[in-house]
């Protein structure tokens, strides 16, 4: 049986990989727990255009969206409209990143990992800091703690040696950091290729099936 997977969104650039991701899980129908920082909730206006109020989100807008640039493969529309069915089914949960009174602030509730997805230079020392600041950071520390999948995905340039040295102690702690660099060797057409190629890698190691891109084999070399 599926485990519900948590989402964190945060105030990194690089909101269009969170509503893909978003996208992808509802429609390979898993549970999935999301809640968003306030700067994650201005990022996603800034970059999407999609205005979320924290009390209470409307996620809709965002399983709708689709990469500026407009390219698009065969079956997204499918994509999206099973997201679609899946949060009218109730298969997304919401909570507010300030509510401790929640499951995933428990490692009694049982996940099959946490992703956060862009993760913020602050969000990612708040974790290996285990400050606990918001739901998001004592979520994570949750992960770690249970020994469960942390997938971080920072997407920032240059990095500072503090941040280097937060992601050398969170993947000693256990989690996976996974940062958003796509790569150029699938075929890329547009802009959709290259978020699918960072949703892809953040797909395998949650072990979801996908048809994101093609793999690489010993016979393409």
């Amino acid at each position: 049986m599926n485990r519900p997977i948590v989402l964190a969104i945060t105030g990194a650039s690089g909101a269009i990989y969170a509503a893909r991701l978003l996208q992808l899980l509802l429609a390979n129908e898993r549970i999935v727990h999301v809640t968003v920082s306030p700067s994650g909730a201005a990022v996603v206006k800034q970059e999407l255009g999609i205005e979320m109020h924290l009390e209470q989100i409307q996620f809709a807008p965002l399983l709708q969206t689709t990469v500026p640039d407009g390219t698009c493969k065969p079956n997204d529309e499918a994509i999206r409209m099973a997201a679609c069915q899946a949060l009218e089914q109730g298969r997304l949960v919401y909570h507010r990143y300030n509510d401790y009174f929640t499951p995933i602030a428990s490692g009694s509730f049982l996940t099959d990992g946490m992703v956060i997805c862009p993760c913020s230079g602050s969000t990612l020392a708040g974790v290996v800091h285990a400050s606990s600041q918001n739901l998001i950071q004592r979520a994570a520390e949750v992960q770690l703690k249970e020994k469960r999948r942390l997938i971080l995905v920072p997407r920032e340039t240059p990095l500072s040696v503090f941040q280097l040295e937060n992601m050398l102690r969170a993947a000693q702690a256990g989690a996976i950091l996974l940062p958003a660099m796509p790569g150029w060797y699938h075929g890329v057409r547009g802009l959709s290729d290259l978020v699918d190629f960072v949703v892809a890698r953040i797909l395998d190691h949650l072990q979801i099936e996908h048809q994101l891109m093609q793999r690489w084999r010993a016979s393409d070399l």
